[in-house]
């Protein structure tokens, strides 16, 4: 990753920070690393020395171009949603946290939230205190998955004790948390995977089995209440007939169409929801305690520093990624 200097951050006199930007569109070569100013909170935030950073496939979505003008920022932009880290300072209306705190949680989005950097101003209602099980890196890799698996779930999905939910790409990002958040519910969990992860699923509370690159899951899977789709394409489409009556799918990775939810609604009076995750500090504080409670966990693949941000962009482009990359600020992986 080249490396730049901005001299208009020393000029200023105002404090410095590395940080990730992006100047244009493009492959993992337009990220930057760079020295900027440090942002200043304003009166309801927080300043967070940023410890880890999640990776997200909306990130390099956002770096390529790809996404809609709600998820475009101008640039040069900061990339980044996910974090955990040390409060530094706090605005003056802000009392619930104070310097030192460990926090985390899913910030700014649809605005850019800055997380690949060594600090970051966030909204103080957006981020909760960060789970005592997790590193600094294990926490980075919850926010944004966690809150898209609960929404998807319960939410979208009015999952209930006893129902049948298949989830694909199971051992994903959202996926390996869905699948404990399911079977904590008390839901029997169907999860499709390639066959090494079958051990891993089984692990986390899957009760079946798809490898997917093997079995067509339509042919093999009895109907099922829900379907989380985080796959999209003709997955989505041949989620359809495995629905039971009445059931529900919610897709993750762009609306359906018209044409798939008259399918769902004509055969099987069944809904195709998709949504836009949101920050959410009520979810995330079940989320930690659900983490603290031993019924949840993360799975980091692969951690990498601030200035290999385009290594892991690559890693996450290629797909198969188990559970979350996650980028470490300050050196040390293990924080």
């Amino acid at each position: 990753m080249t490396e730049h200097s901005v001299s208009t951050a020393d000029q200023s006199g105002a404090r410095a920070m590395r940080a990730i930007r992006i100047h244009e569109h493009g492959g993992s070569d337009v990220l930057r690393a760079e020295t900027v100013p440090r942002p200043e909170p304003s009166d309801d935030e927080l300043l967070v020395r940023v410890r880890a950073a999640g990776v997200n496939p909306i990130d390099w979505m956002i770096r390529e171009g790809y996404t809609d003008e709600a998820l475009s920022p101008s640039l040069p932009s900061i990339l980044g949603w996910d974090l955990s880290g040390i409060v530094e300072t706090v605005g003056p209306d802000v009392s619930e946290f104070g310097p030192g705190d460990e926090v985390y949680g899913l910030v700014g989005m649809p605005d850019p939230g800055e997380a690949y950097a060594e600090y970051a101003a966030v909204s103080a209602d957006e981020v909760v205190t960060k789970p005592a099980p997790l590193s600094h890196t294990e926490a980075a890799g919850l926010p944004m998955v966690g809150l898209t698996a609960w929404r998807a779930l319960f939410d979208a999905g009015a999952l209930r004790d006893g129902q049948r939910v298949l989830v694909h790409a199971a051992a994903g990002g959202v996926g390996h948390v869905a699948v404990q958040l399911a079977a904590h519910a008390g839901a029997h969990v169907v999860g499709t995977a390639s066959s090494e992860n079958e051990a891993y699923l089984r692990e986390l509370g899957v009760d079946e089995f798809v490898n997917y690159r093997e079995e067509q899951f339509e042919r093999v899977v009895n109907p099922v209440d829900l379907v989380l789709d985080a796959v999209g394409g003709d997955t989505l489409e041949r989620s359809i007939p495995v629905l039971a009556d009445g059931g529900r799918i919610v897709t993750l990775p762009e609306p359906p169409s018209e044409a798939v939810s008259e399918t769902a609604r004509r055969e099987h009076n069944a809904t195709v929801d998709w949504f836009s995750v949101e920050p959410d500090a009520t979810t995330l504080a079940a989320l930690c305690s659900l983490v603290e409670d031993d019924h949840l966990r993360t799975t980091v693949s692969g951690s990498y520093p601030l200035s290999d941000a385009a290594t892991a962009h690559q890693e996450s482009e290629d797909g198969h990624v188990r559970g979350k990359l996650v980028l470490t600020v300050g050196g040390d992986r293990s924080t």
